[in-house]
Protein backbone atom coordinates (compact mmCIF):
# COMPACT_ATOMS: atom_id res chain seq x y z
CA UNK A 1 0.00 0.00 0.00
CA UNK A 2 3.23 2.20 -0.53
CA UNK A 3 1.71 3.75 -3.44
CA UNK A 4 -1.35 5.13 -1.51
CA UNK A 5 -1.73 8.73 -0.03
CA UNK A 6 -2.34 8.24 3.35
CA UNK A 7 -5.28 10.36 5.03
CA UNK A 8 -4.08 10.53 8.71
CA UNK A 9 -6.19 10.94 11.91
CA UNK A 10 -4.67 12.34 15.32
CA UNK A 11 -6.60 12.00 18.30
CA UNK A 12 -6.69 8.82 18.56
CA UNK A 13 -4.51 7.39 16.19
CA UNK A 14 -1.22 9.81 16.22
CA UNK A 15 -1.32 10.64 20.20
CA UNK A 16 -3.83 10.67 22.96
CA UNK A 17 -3.79 14.22 24.15
CA UNK A 18 -0.04 14.81 25.14
CA UNK A 19 0.76 10.74 25.17
CA UNK A 20 2.12 9.77 21.61
CA UNK A 21 1.00 6.21 20.44
CA UNK A 22 3.02 3.08 20.51
CA UNK A 23 4.63 3.00 16.75
CA UNK A 24 3.30 6.63 15.73
CA UNK A 25 6.39 8.20 15.06
CA UNK A 26 8.20 5.32 13.92
CA UNK A 27 5.55 4.75 10.91
CA UNK A 28 5.84 8.94 10.13
CA UNK A 29 9.63 8.70 10.13
CA UNK A 30 9.13 5.44 7.74
CA UNK A 31 6.74 7.30 5.15
CA UNK A 32 9.12 10.40 5.30
CA UNK A 33 11.95 7.93 4.43
CA UNK A 34 10.82 6.81 1.73
CA UNK A 35 8.77 10.04 0.62
CA UNK A 36 4.98 8.58 0.47
CA UNK A 37 2.33 10.82 0.68
CA UNK A 38 0.34 11.90 3.51
CA UNK A 39 -1.32 14.58 5.41
CA UNK A 40 -3.38 14.58 8.89
CA UNK A 41 -6.45 15.04 7.90
CA UNK A 42 -7.94 15.75 11.73
CA UNK A 43 -11.66 17.39 12.69
CA UNK A 44 -9.87 19.35 15.71
CA UNK A 45 -10.64 22.65 14.52
CA UNK A 46 -9.22 24.64 17.17
CA UNK A 47 -5.61 24.54 16.31
CA UNK A 48 -4.05 26.16 12.92
CA UNK A 49 -1.57 24.06 10.75
CA UNK A 50 1.34 25.67 12.48
CA UNK A 51 0.32 24.97 15.68
CA UNK A 52 -0.96 22.01 15.03
CA UNK A 53 2.83 20.76 13.59
CA UNK A 54 4.39 22.05 16.59
CA UNK A 55 1.80 20.00 19.03
CA UNK A 56 3.19 16.84 17.49
CA UNK A 57 7.24 17.99 17.29
CA UNK A 58 7.25 18.60 21.12
CA UNK A 59 6.10 15.39 21.43
CA UNK A 60 8.51 14.16 19.61
CA UNK A 61 7.45 13.57 16.19
CA UNK A 62 9.95 14.66 13.00
CA UNK A 63 10.36 16.33 10.27
CA UNK A 64 6.18 17.27 9.69
CA UNK A 65 5.56 20.80 8.34
CA UNK A 66 2.20 22.83 8.71
CA UNK A 67 0.98 21.93 4.98
CA UNK A 68 0.82 18.43 6.09
CA UNK A 69 -2.33 19.57 8.02
CA UNK A 70 -5.81 19.71 6.91
CA UNK A 71 -8.63 20.35 9.28
CA UNK A 72 -12.49 20.38 10.11
CA UNK A 73 -11.77 23.98 9.86
CA UNK A 74 -10.23 24.71 6.79
CA UNK A 75 -12.78 22.32 5.04
CA UNK A 76 -15.89 23.90 6.91
CA UNK A 77 -14.45 27.43 5.52
CA UNK A 78 -13.90 26.40 1.83
CA UNK A 79 -17.02 24.47 1.45
CA UNK A 80 -19.09 27.82 2.11
CA UNK A 81 -16.53 30.30 0.97
CA UNK A 82 -17.13 28.12 -2.44
CA UNK A 83 -20.63 27.81 -2.52
CA UNK A 84 -21.97 30.97 -0.93
CA UNK A 85 -19.30 33.18 -2.69
CA UNK A 86 -21.50 36.41 -2.11
CA UNK A 87 -21.89 35.65 1.54
CA UNK A 88 -18.80 36.92 3.93
CA UNK A 89 -19.92 37.47 6.92
CA UNK A 90 -19.37 35.49 9.38
CA UNK A 91 -19.27 34.59 13.70
CA UNK A 92 -17.77 31.77 14.87
CA UNK A 93 -17.21 29.74 18.18
CA UNK A 94 -14.02 28.12 18.37
CA UNK A 95 -10.03 29.32 18.54
CA UNK A 96 -7.27 30.07 16.39
CA UNK A 97 -7.76 26.98 14.04
CA UNK A 98 -11.36 28.41 12.43
CA UNK A 99 -10.45 31.93 12.52
CA UNK A 100 -7.32 31.51 10.66
CA UNK A 101 -9.49 29.20 8.29
CA UNK A 102 -11.90 32.13 7.61
CA UNK A 103 -9.87 34.74 7.33
CA UNK A 104 -7.83 32.50 4.50
CA UNK A 105 -11.17 32.23 2.77
CA UNK A 106 -12.18 35.73 2.79
CA UNK A 107 -14.49 36.04 5.31
CA UNK A 108 -15.19 39.07 7.76
CA UNK A 109 -15.40 38.30 11.23
CA UNK A 110 -18.55 40.03 12.32
CA UNK A 111 -20.15 40.08 15.62
CA UNK A 112 -23.24 42.21 15.05
CA UNK A 113 -24.23 40.57 11.78
CA UNK A 114 -23.51 36.76 10.37
CA UNK A 115 -24.49 34.57 6.89
CA UNK A 116 -23.19 31.76 9.15
CA UNK A 117 -22.22 31.19 12.62
CA UNK A 118 -19.66 28.44 12.48
CA UNK A 119 -19.25 26.12 15.41
CA UNK A 120 -16.00 24.66 16.41
CA UNK A 121 -14.33 23.49 19.35
CA UNK A 122 -13.76 26.12 21.84
CA UNK A 123 -12.26 25.13 25.36
CA UNK A 124 -12.07 28.57 26.80
CA UNK A 125 -16.28 29.12 26.00
CA UNK A 126 -18.67 30.24 28.62
CA UNK A 127 -22.69 30.44 28.51
CA UNK A 128 -22.75 34.15 27.59
CA UNK A 129 -20.42 33.06 24.58
CA UNK A 130 -22.76 30.42 23.54
CA UNK A 131 -26.08 33.07 24.47
CA UNK A 132 -24.08 35.46 21.62
CA UNK A 133 -23.58 33.56 18.89
CA UNK A 134 -27.38 31.81 19.59
CA UNK A 135 -29.14 35.04 19.22
CA UNK A 136 -27.06 35.62 16.00
CA UNK A 137 -28.61 32.20 14.58
CA UNK A 138 -31.85 33.48 15.57
CA UNK A 139 -31.30 36.61 13.08
CA UNK A 140 -30.41 34.27 10.58
CA UNK A 141 -27.25 33.17 10.87
CA UNK A 142 -26.95 29.66 9.48
CA UNK A 143 -25.26 26.90 11.40
CA UNK A 144 -21.60 25.13 10.32
CA UNK A 145 -20.71 22.54 12.30
CA UNK A 146 -16.83 21.97 11.91
CA UNK A 147 -17.27 17.98 13.24
CA UNK A 148 -19.67 16.26 15.04
CA UNK A 149 -17.26 14.26 17.48
CA UNK A 150 -19.47 13.46 20.85
CA UNK A 151 -16.19 12.71 22.98
CA UNK A 152 -12.64 13.67 23.16
CA UNK A 153 -10.00 11.59 24.82
CA UNK A 154 -7.42 12.41 26.86
CA UNK A 155 -5.14 11.44 29.37
CA UNK A 156 -7.43 11.85 32.18
CA UNK A 157 -10.36 9.80 30.02
CA UNK A 158 -13.12 11.30 27.79
CA UNK A 159 -13.91 14.91 27.56
CA UNK A 160 -17.02 16.61 25.70
CA UNK A 161 -16.70 16.70 21.99
CA UNK A 162 -17.79 19.69 19.63
CA UNK A 163 -20.32 17.27 17.69
CA UNK A 164 -21.97 18.01 21.54
CA UNK A 165 -21.75 21.58 20.76
CA UNK A 166 -23.15 21.70 17.93
CA UNK A 167 -26.28 19.63 18.95
CA UNK A 168 -26.48 22.31 21.47
CA UNK A 169 -26.80 24.82 18.96
CA UNK A 170 -29.46 22.70 16.48
CA UNK A 171 -31.23 21.81 19.75
CA UNK A 172 -31.56 25.65 20.51
CA UNK A 173 -32.36 26.48 17.03
CA UNK A 174 -34.53 23.61 15.86
CA UNK A 175 -32.51 23.59 12.66
CA UNK A 176 -29.81 21.02 11.33
CA UNK A 177 -26.23 22.52 10.88
CA UNK A 178 -24.05 21.76 7.28
CA UNK A 179 -22.11 19.21 8.41
CA UNK A 180 -18.48 19.26 7.66
CA UNK A 181 -16.05 16.61 9.36
CA UNK A 182 -15.67 13.12 9.15
CA UNK A 183 -17.90 10.95 8.09
CA UNK A 184 -19.27 13.74 5.95
CA UNK A 185 -18.15 14.01 2.56
CA UNK A 186 -17.29 17.63 2.36
CA UNK A 187 -13.90 17.02 4.42
CA UNK A 188 -12.93 14.80 2.04
CA UNK A 189 -13.78 16.75 -0.75
CA UNK A 190 -11.97 19.60 0.46
CA UNK A 191 -9.02 17.42 1.45
CA UNK A 192 -8.81 15.62 -1.66
CA UNK A 193 -8.30 19.07 -3.60
CA UNK A 194 -5.92 20.43 -0.96
CA UNK A 195 -3.89 17.11 -1.66
CA UNK A 196 -4.29 17.32 -5.33
CA UNK A 197 -4.95 12.88 -5.43
CA UNK A 198 -7.94 11.46 -6.45
CA UNK A 199 -9.86 8.86 -3.96
CA UNK A 200 -8.51 6.13 -5.89
CA UNK A 201 -5.43 6.89 -4.45
CA UNK A 202 -6.44 7.03 -0.55
CA UNK A 203 -6.55 5.21 1.82
CA UNK A 204 -7.95 6.85 5.44
CA UNK A 205 -5.98 5.63 8.58
CA UNK A 206 -7.94 6.15 11.49
CA UNK A 207 -8.86 5.13 15.16
CA UNK A 208 -12.76 5.89 15.30
CA UNK A 209 -14.83 4.12 13.52
CA UNK A 210 -17.97 6.22 13.40
CA UNK A 211 -15.85 9.08 11.99
CA UNK A 212 -12.04 8.10 10.10
CA UNK A 213 -13.74 4.15 9.11
CA UNK A 214 -17.19 5.37 8.27
CA UNK A 215 -16.12 8.77 5.98
CA UNK A 216 -14.15 6.53 3.99
CA UNK A 217 -17.26 4.07 2.95
CA UNK A 218 -18.84 6.63 2.70
CA UNK A 219 -16.67 8.27 0.33
CA UNK A 220 -15.30 4.78 -1.24
CA UNK A 221 -11.76 4.85 -0.08
CA UNK A 222 -9.98 2.37 1.37
CA UNK A 223 -9.66 2.41 5.35
CA UNK A 224 -7.17 0.90 7.61
CA UNK A 225 -8.52 0.99 10.82
CA UNK A 226 -5.76 1.16 14.01
CA UNK A 227 -7.34 -0.52 17.23
CA UNK A 228 -5.39 2.38 19.14
CA UNK A 229 -8.24 4.85 20.24
CA UNK A 230 -12.10 5.11 20.37
CA UNK A 231 -12.65 1.43 18.71
CA UNK A 232 -12.01 -1.57 19.21
CA UNK A 233 -12.29 -4.73 16.86
CA UNK A 234 -15.42 -6.39 18.57
CA UNK A 235 -17.37 -2.81 17.95
CA UNK A 236 -16.67 -3.38 14.04
CA UNK A 237 -19.21 -5.49 14.57
CA UNK A 238 -21.08 -3.99 17.24
CA UNK A 239 -21.56 -1.02 15.34
CA UNK A 240 -21.03 -2.58 11.75
CA UNK A 241 -18.89 -0.82 10.17
CA UNK A 242 -16.24 -2.63 8.75
CA UNK A 243 -12.86 -1.08 7.89
CA UNK A 244 -10.72 -2.55 4.46
CA UNK A 245 -7.64 -3.31 6.76
CA UNK A 246 -7.28 -3.81 10.61
CA UNK A 247 -3.68 -2.93 12.09
CA UNK A 248 -2.88 -3.29 16.00
CA UNK A 249 0.14 -1.13 15.61
CA UNK A 250 0.72 1.39 12.85
CA UNK A 251 4.19 0.15 12.58
CA UNK A 252 2.26 -3.23 10.86
CA UNK A 253 1.85 -1.10 7.92
CA UNK A 254 5.89 -0.17 7.74
CA UNK A 255 6.07 -3.96 5.46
Amino acid sequence: MNNKCYFIDLDGTMYCGTKVIDGAIQWIDHLLDHHIKFIFLTNNSSRTQAQACNHMLKMGFRGIKPEHFYTSAMAAADKIAREYPTKKEAYYIGEDGIKEALINNGFNINPEKADFLFIGLDRNATYQDYSYALRLAHEGAKLVGTNNDRILLSEKGVNVGNGSVVALFEYATNTEAIKIGKPHNAIVEGALRYAKVSKEDVAIVGDNLETDILCGNNAGIETIFVTTGVHNMEDCYRLDIKPTYIVANLTGLMD
